[in-house]
């Protein structure tokens, strides 16, 4: 595929990550091994010319996009990664997989089967350009062309996906660009189709909708380096209490802050630091018998 058209909106933060993840794997110590990311960016016409190496950013480390944000979105890929592959259930569901290639990257074992969900302009993109380079995923991987604010989990009972068995649903990055209603409706399915001993990991930022959060100047240089001004992307309606709705559908859930996972894996933002990535937190579920 000689370059292919990204949607407008938030699809350019799809292809953001693929960035960050491309400049973590061609770091020595990188938190994250992905041979696809580098492809995917160089692909797009964007619009912008992102980076794959952090020798390529003016300021280094110190770039608030592609070093702070950057770091960021590295252990996060990282710390989800390391939740696909601890829960070891047979299904695997990706929520808003944008360029994701945990079945491509991963050393799952052969009879795990992953699903991913999104919309179509942005699965197509990434067939595209895997088909380009002849990758083969280590596993099935069935993608499924379907927005989460439609019938999305119809769509994955057809394509053979069993509630009967646990499942590991991932929402890695995309509950934060859900509206409330929408949000409350996606994890309500997760739960209806989930058996006994399935996992969660989703990431929340309560806070988003507030000026304080969309003003910080951690964001002010995104639409240069992205295009789009990443505060803009997310929703913003209050956000929904989904831990509390989860724990009472039966689920055991722990949310932490960005700050224990830097400290666990030796890499990622300097927790010293009081701009809006505080504020994220990492959620992990897992759904016993009630």
């Amino acid at each position: 595929m000689s370059g292919a058209e990204l949607a407008e909106g938030v699809s350019t933060t799809a292809l953001m990550i693929a960035a960050t993840r491309a400049i973590e794997t061609h770091r020595p110590d990188g938190l994250v091994r992905d041979e696809y990311a580098e492809h995917f960016v160089r692909g797009a016409r964007s619009g912008v010319a992102m980076p794959t190496r952090i020798e390529d950013v003016e300021g280094g480390d110190g770039h608030p996009v592609w070093g702070r944000l950057g770091a960021y979105c590295g252990l996060r890929t990282r710390v989800f990664d390391d939740a696909v592959r601890a829960a070891a259930t047979p299904q695997v569901v990706v929520l808003g997989a944008g360029l994701d290639t945990r079945a491509l990257r991963l050393d799952l074992p052969a009879a795990r089967r992953i699903f991913e969900i999104d919309r179509a302009d942005v699965l197509a993109f990434k067939t595209a350009v895997l088909d380009a380079v002849g990758a083969e995923a280590r596993v099935r991987c069935d993608r499924l062309a379907v927005d989460l604010a439609e019938a999305w989990d119809v769509a994955l009972l057809a394509a053979g996906f069993s509630p009967d068995r646990p499942t590991t649903w991932i929402a890695e990055g995309v509950l934060p660009y859900l509206p409330r209603a929408v949000e409350e409706r996606v994890l309500a399915a997760v739960d209806r189709l989930s058996a006994p001993g399935s996992h969660l990991g989703y990431e929340i930022v309560p806070g988003q909708e507030s000026s304080e959060f969309r003003d910080h100047d951690l964001y002010a240089g995104t639409g240069e380096a992205i295009g789009s001004h990443l505060p803009s992307l997310l929703d913003d309606d209050a956000r929904p209490d989904s831990a509390k709705a989860l724990r009472a559908a039966g689920w055991e859930i722990t949310e932490r802050p960005v700050a224990g996972y830097t400290a666990h894996y030796g890499r990622g933002p300097d927790p010293s630091i009081d701009d809006p990535i505080r504020l994220a937190r990492w959620g992990f579920g897992h759904k016993g018998t009630r």
